[in-house]
């Protein structure tokens, strides 16, 4: 007779023989590993768990389409941004708009500005135009320079080194406003003075920027693929693209999203001091340098340009510090581990 099976609820039974296999046992190939993350989702990854740096992007991102579309919205309005408006001033009350809210209505969304009666919604939203326009052009002037000057410091030789080390101290360790003064006041008036103070901050504050890539050269030139590609005869331009930058791009990517809302503030009193953007275009901080003698007339002349600039320089820095959190793995794992230390103890 034929041995019984087993039968009951504690008999032991073994897996099936395709269970068996797919779990690797019983001589069966291993099952292959995941394919790795790239880079960039590890960073939108890394930046989804901040919630006020996602917010702080909706917010750039929005002010970016505001500027761009500034046309559009002037068109929408039905307004023009240097049209004068004189029978919507008060010539009695010194040049008062007329009516509530600086003559805020379907006509004027946001009023018009006292003296001129140009239309303030559509200064404003070109204004944006012109202020993210200037900082934005300044950090890529600020960051092609320092790169270029941090990367030949770091693998010139001493005396290069030596050269350049101090040529960037002495730019970093001059006052930016006044260098900056001095520079616009020599330049002819017919100059574009947007693209002139985007130049001037650009030239004049790319030292830190040169600093850090310089420090950074330095540590990677000792690494073993920077020190093959040396050995193997390449020339210094090749081994700085084709070794050095892409080592490079995220610490000057944190330091450029920190450097746009320095250069916003940097425009805006520039503009302030009257040596920036000249009337009629409209600027953010030439804007506050026209209202500073309405602030009890006209409140809304000085603080819808100053909450613009608050909300504009507020939402760029807490993005630039979250896009440093997303590309530093290492500051990515003190915040997890101080959100679940944080968590363990509200538990």
């Amino acid at each position: 007779m034929w041995p019984r099976r087993p039968q009951g609820r504690g008999a032991a039974r073994g897996p099936p023989p395709t269970q068996d296999r797919e779990a690797g046992g019983g001589g069966g190939a291993p099952a292959p590993p995941p394919p790795p993350v790239s880079g960039a989702r590890q960073f939108w990854r890394r930046l989804r768990t901040q919630r006020a740096a996602l917010v702080a992007a909706a917010v750039v991102a929005l002010l970016v389409l505001i500027a761009l579309g500034a046309p559009l919205l002037a068109l929408i309005e039905g307004q023009d941004p240097n049209t004068y408006h004189p029978h919507l001033i008060d010539s009695a009350r010194g040049g008062v708009p007329v009516g509530a809210f600086g003559g805020a209505g379907g006509e004027h969304w946001l009023g018009v500005e006292p003296q001129t009666g140009r239309d303030l919604f559509t200064r404003l939203v070109y204004g944006a135009r012109v202020s993210l326009g200037v900082a934005l052009a300044a950090t890529v002037v600020q960051v092609f320079i320092g790169v270029t000057i941090g990367i030949a410091a770091g693998l010139g030789n001493r005396w290069v080194d030596q050269i350049l080390s101090r040529a960037t101290d002495v730019i970093v360790a001059l006052p930016l406003m006044i260098l900056a003064l001095a520079l616009m006041a020599i330049v002819p008036s017919g100059f574009p003075r947007p693209v002139l103070v985007a130049l001037v901050i650009g030239l004049v504050a790319w030292g830190g920027t040169a600093k850090i890539v310089r420090a950074q050269t330095i540590t990677l030139k000792e690494r073993d693929f920077v020190a093959a590609a040396r050995l193997s005869g390449w020339p210094a331009w090749q081994i700085a693209r084709r070794e050095l930058l892409p080592s490079l791009a995220a610490p000057v990517i944190t330091y450029a999203s920190l450097l746009v809302p320095t250069n916003v503030t940097v425009e805006a009193a520039l503009s302030f001091l009257g040596v920036g953007v000249k009337p009629p275009t409209p600027s953010w901080g030439q804007m506050l340098t026209a209202a500073d003698v309405w602030y009890q007339a006209a409140p809304q002349y000085l603080l819808l340009p100053a909450g613009a600039l608050f909300v504009t320089v507020l939402a760029l820095t807490v993005l630039g510090d979250g896009v440093r959190t997303a590309l530093d793995p290492r500051a990515a794992s003190r915040l997890r581990i101080g959100t679940g230390r944080k968590r363990e103890a509200g538990a």
